[in-house]
């Protein structure tokens, strides 16, 4: 066990998590953040090693086999993963946050009872639907998937030890930090 506590982060496609994560981590510079390893396609800006480990599906099957993962996931045709080893040296270093669903969540959090679980939500369902078509990035089809992936997701957020509904980024972002500075202590 690391010197370090770790954070995980879960919350609906389009909520979005990674802004508020970004001022999280702008605002908390003693914040390291674990990097998963994927099988998706880097998207535009998106740097191997920085934003995600991109591997092919044959890497990541042999990297199950070899146990390297804390925990791993496949959905919307991909799979995800936390690397064991690089969360391992980034908890002897200090505190950590891991951005991932909640499958990998709960089974992090059993490997790891003391990880701290916040749940990133939407201010309502309306909103989520809005903010996930306003990208513009996503197809209807895509769109229906994470709606329905959201569902279950947000159902899964009582398993959280805390839920925190992103409204105003800033806000949020605050009191994710009050949380990080109570649990951290």
């Amino acid at each position: 066990m690391g010197k370090g506590k770790l954070f995980v982060f879960s919350g609906a496609s389009g909520v979005g998590k990674s802004t508020v994560l970004f001022h999280v981590m702008d605002k908390r510079r003693d914040l390291q953040f674990s990097v998963s390893a994927t099988t998706r396609a880097p998207r535009p800006g998106e740097q191997n090693g920085v934003n995600y480990y991109f591997v092919s599906k044959d890497e990541f099957r042999q990297m199950i086999c070899e146990d390297a993962f804390v925990e791993y996931d496949a959905h919307m045709g991909n799979f995800y993963g936390t690397p064991r080893q690089q969360l391992e040296e980034k908890l002897e270093k200090g505190n950590v946050i891991l951005d991932i669903e909640p499958v990998g969540a709960f089974a992090v959090k059993k490997a790891r009872p003391d990880a701290i679980l916040i749940f990133i939500a939407p201010p309502s369902w309306e909103e989520l639907e809005r903010r996930l078509r306003s990208r513009g990035d996503t197809g209807e089809k895509q769109i229906a998937m994470r709606l329905e992936r959201a569902s279950w997701e947000l159902e899964q957020s009582k398993r959280y030890d805390y839920v925190v509904i992103n409204e105003q980024v800033e806000t949020c972002a605050d009191e994710i930090i009050k949380i990080i500075a109570k649990e951290a202590e």
